[in-house]
């Protein structure tokens, strides 16, 4: 999987999402974050867009040590040539974020001087 480094130096990929198992996908761009343990952030109109079903509610810690309730939901994205389950946490943000869930067992490898990100 190919992605780049864009001029504000965030990693990002394109994965492909869907409401449901075997449901249409739609391509979003998502800013690798490895500081998230789960598998994806969401904005809540993205979620909205994808029609994702709401899981439950979990509580979280922040970076800054907060603890908060989160909203979760539940998608399907193609991964690695497999359709794969994972959690999708709402937020009031602007950025899709990718966690270090879905880059277990993988190598990640991002190139700041040519801009370029490969995850395989």
């Amino acid at each position: 999987m190919k992605g780049m480094v864009d001029t504000s130096m965030r990693a990002l990929l394109d994965v492909a999402v869907a409401a449901a198992k075997g449901a249409a996908t739609q391509r979003i761009t998502v800013w690798i974050d490895t500081a998230f343990n789960g598998g994806l952030v969401m904005p809540r109109q993205h979620i909205e867009r994808l029609g994702l079903k709401q899981a439950s509610t979990a509580r979280a810690l922040l970076a800054d040590g907060r603890p908060v309730d989160v909203e979760t939901f539940t998608c399907h994205l193609e991964w690695f040539g497999d359709e794969y389950r994972t959690q999708v946490v709402a937020t009031d943000g602007e950025f899709p974020l990718l966690g270090t869930l879905l880059l277990a067992d993988r190598k990640l490898t991002i190139d700041y001087k040519t801009k370029t990100v490969a995850l395989d």
